[in-house]
């Protein structure tokens, strides 16, 4: 069989195969932001920084985010439900290790080892899609509860690991993927087609560069308020990136089989949408790391109570998901792709006005626009990504669009903290004349609204990126809602 003909499976196993592959992308979303709620927790715990503490969430979109790209072409080459099925181990192996963390250097470790396991399994899933659902209406249904996973997980990491927290401890966070991912791995062979990968060699120098590059750009951001920016580590972090990066542009303009082949950008469409997804991703993370903390620490929401508050956002997700798969065909990509981005700026910006004397009815408003937003962003971005494809480079397609988030989400996340605590320092030198426990609480209060307001301009570039790049007219719909086009005679046949 080779690699490029869809599997033809009954209508029973294709919808065990979407359940298995939605959970197994639920999983990996839910661990974006299921540790944001336990953060207190945890550094009460393992006696964090401030500022230290940060690593504990970019040390898994990090390394997820520079190894997506390996981890699709992985796929591509060795075999999709293989390589899927060593994703899901490696994370849940990883998980168990995060549970069990007595240090901050292991806990950190563990959750950037979940981050290669994700980065494995994350693309592998969206391209296993393509070869388990025949084109049409039901490969349609399969991305747009994809694209709902990928949209709603973070919310409902929220929501899960507040439940943990408060019930049992921080811990749990990381346990809870143990069963899960057991489970995954075992229905695997029984669910997923077997399909050869077509072979070739991986780009480790590129993937190596790439990663190390962006490591050390966020490092630089995160480092840089209490270091400060002129201090030699944060100079040679920053130096460190761009020559890491320009190596990475070097390796890749002469390398036979780049990471990214040159062709694959051409594409106007998908690099707007790459490009919308990236700053979608930096805006996401914004409101659920700060509103979260905000929720907390300035309300005295219980960790339970900060992540039931979050509930609006899946369930508009997962409603506007459900619509999306049945009018995306009438209506196109483009007028969904465009208001959700602009819906997402205005729930950001929104938020950004709550106090703490705010009452829920205050946050429940900015959260259903936001989660109305990223419903209408997420499916159309994973259709636009993978539309006129060739199979064989469904996991680059997939492993892209997944990058462009979680970088988006890292370097957003290190420059939000960044201003955070630069407006924060600014705010308490010009409040001496307060008392200091007020003054603290003012000066988190502004460098909260501050940051966020940035978090709703990233999304409003999003929206512009939307509306002047992104082109797909409405009579390519139906073309788009079915692509990839899996045709053995078009693409090369597998090893």
């Amino acid at each position: 069989m080779t690699d490029f003909t869809p599997v033809v499976a009954s209508h029973e196993r294709r919808g065990l195969a979407l359940a298995l592959i939605a959970a197994a992308q639920l999983m990996v979303m839910l661990d974006l932001t299921i540790t944001n709620v336990a953060l207190p927790s945890i550094q009460k715990s393992l006696h964090f920084s401030t500022t230290n503490l940060t690593w504990v969430i970019d040390a898994y979109v990090l390394v997820f985010g520079g190894l997506l790209l390996l981890g699709g072409r992985v796929g591509d080459i060795f075999g999709r439900r293989r390589m899927f099925f060593i994703g899901i181990g490696l994370f849940a192996f990883a998980s168990l290790l995060g549970g069990v963390a007595t240090t901050q250097g292991l806990l950190v470790s563990a959750r950037a080892l979940q981050g290669v396991g994700a980065a494995i399994a994350s693309p592998t899933a969206l391209a296993l899609i393509a070869v388990t659902f025949p084109e049409g209406s039901a490969r349609n249904r399969a991305m747009a509860v994809y694209a709902a996973m990928t949209a709603a997980g973070g919310a409902l990491g929220l929501v899960l690991g507040g439940a943990l927290v408060e019930s049992a401890s921080w811990r749990w966070v990381f346990f809870v993927n143990v069963p899960i991912g057991v489970v995954v791995m075992a229905v695997t062979p029984f669910v997923l087609p077997r399909i050869d990968g077509h072979g070739g060699r991986l780009d480790v120098p590129g993937a190596v560069t790439v990663s190390g590059g962006v490591a050390l750009l966020v490092y630089g951001l995160v480092h840089a308020p209490t270091a400060g920016w002129g201090a030699t580590s944060t100079v040679a972090a920053f130096v460190g990136a761009a020559l890491m990066l320009v190596v990475f542009a070097f390796i890749e303009r002469r390398s036979e089989q780049p990471l990214i082949p040159s062709h694959f950008l051409r594409h106007r469409n998908r690099v707007g949408g790459y490009v919308t997804m990236m700053l979608i991703g930096a805006s996401m993370l914004s409101l659920l790391f700060f509103l979260t903390q905000f929720l907390q620490e300035q309300m005295h929401y219980s960790s339970l109570r900060a992540g039931v508050s979050y509930l609006p956002v899946p369930i508009m997700v997962a409603g506007t998901s459900v619509f999306l798969s049945k009018k995306i065909k009438r209506f196109g990509v483009r007028i969904f792709l465009t208001a959700g981005p602009l819906l997402v700026a205005v729930g950001i910006l929104w938020a950004s006005f709550l106090t703490p004397t705010s009452s829920y009815w205050h946050v429940l408003g900015p959260l259903v626009v936001f989660g109305l937003g990223m419903g209408f962003s997420v499916v159309p971005l994973t259709l636009n990504a993978v539309s006129s494809v060739k199979n064989h480079e469904q996991g680059l397609a997939s492993s892209l669009l997944n990058t462009s988030q979680q970088i988006g989400g890292s370097l957003g996340l290190a420059v939000l903290v960044t201003v955070s605590a630069t407006v924060r320092t600014h705010q308490l030198a010009r409040s001496s004349t307060i008392a200091a426990a007020q003054a603290q609480i003012d000066a988190t209060v502004q460098g909260f609204h501050v940051a966020l307001r940035v978090g709703a301009l990233s999304a409003f570039l999003a929206f512009l990126t939307a509306l002047l790049v992104v082109r797909t007219p409405r009579t390519h719909a139906s073309t788009l809602s079915a692509a990839p086009q899996l045709r053995a005679d078009s693409a090369p046949s597998s090893s």
